[in-house]
């Protein structure tokens, strides 16, 4: 039977968005962006979102709405942090809690950072510096069955991603023509010590069934950001959204760098221009966190975070939902 609450703004207190779920001890936790409670105009280089900190939610049971654990990480707390934290993740290794985040750099370009806690809910104290080599936004870490751990990354627009070729940032470099490969959202395996790249990002190629990397032009299948991976029954899911055509599509691969074919859409449009989401399973059920505008009545930068259950057929595809 569904949640009383499914669907259903879990966070009114403050807005919430870019839910990032995962279960540590038997507990859901949440790790949102805190969209600030601004009345500004939107752009497509994201100015309106100007968030500054981070608050885990706790959820015990999925039918009681979460617990907030108040801020956990301030900007003011991280030396190489100019502005705009936006969407983290959070993952345990050996006992101690690493929340992965973006932020603009001092020079206003978006970096990858790290905090580490000894518990899911913080405080989490920043590392000083950024990870080197990072860049762009949406970290999102795959814990692997053998104990490696990857960290995808990357969004166009503001979060820049069109702007680097061979990890290289220049404001002079846009998205492709429509008829060439999509920008990819990108991949590196994390040092044991979860600190830093094992190595150089590689390319997330998203293909069609016949093994063709999706074209820029291809709006509704090509990567935009909100990189979200898991495994399931040996298999690599890579699930994302795709910006201006507002949807959360999903792709699956028998290795873990990819490439990934494209299955299909996961959630249809929100109230709201963003959509963003995790999935994750949880005493026995797997669910998708997401958010939409709902509180605001559509204003973009004041979101609130939502789940649903989230099936799957008997061939592993993801069902497609409407929020």
């Amino acid at each position: 039977m569904n949640s009383s609450i499914e669907k259903k703004p879990l966070v009114s207190h403050i807005y919430t968005a870019d839910p990032s779920a995962r279960v540590f001890n038997g507990v859901l936790y949440i790790y949102p962006s805190h969209d600030k409670d601004l009345d500004v105009e939107s752009n497509d280089n994201g100015d309106q979102y100007q968030m500054e900190d981070y608050h885990v939610f706790k959820m015990e049971s999925l039918d009681k709405l979460p617990t907030d654990s108040g801020m956990v990480l301030h900007e003011k707390e991280v030396p190489w942090v100019s502005t705009q934290m936006w969407a983290p993740d959070c993952v345990e290794k050996n006992g101690k809690y690493y929340l992965f985040f973006p932020a603009r750099d001092k020079d206003h370009n978006f970096r990858l950072g790290v905090a580490i806690s000894d518990t899911p809910d913080g405080k989490f104290v920043p590392q000083p510096e950024p990870i080197k080599g990072s860049y762009s936004i949406d970290p999102c870490v795959l814990q692997d069955d053998d104990g490696a751990d990857y960290v995808a990354f990357g969004g166009l627009w503001g979060g820049q991603l069109e702007k680097y070729r061979n990890h290289v940032f220049s404001a002079e470099n846009g998205e492709p023509a429509d008829n060439e490969p999509a920008v990819c959202p990108k991949i590196a395996r994390l040092t044991p010590d979860m600190l830093e790249f094992a190595e150089q990002p590689r390319d997330i190629v998203i293909v069609d069934k016949d093994g063709t990397p999706i074209k820029a032009g291809d709006h509704e299948r090509r990567y935009f950001e909100d990189p979200w991976m898991f495994k399931k029954d040996g298999k690599y899911y890579f699930t994302y959204s795709t910006g201006d055509t507002h949807l959360l599509n999903w792709s699956v691969s028998d290795n873990v760098y990819g490439p990934y074919t494209y299955g299909g859409v996961i959630l249809t449009p929100v109230l709201g221009w963003t959509t963003h989401h995790s999935i994750v399973q949880f005493n026995g059920t797997w669910y998708l966190f997401y958010h939409d505008c709902e509180l605001s009545g559509g204003i973009n930068q004041k979101r609130n975070i939502k789940f649903m259950t989230l099936p799957f057929d008997e061939n592993g595809n993801i069902i497609t939902q409407n929020p």
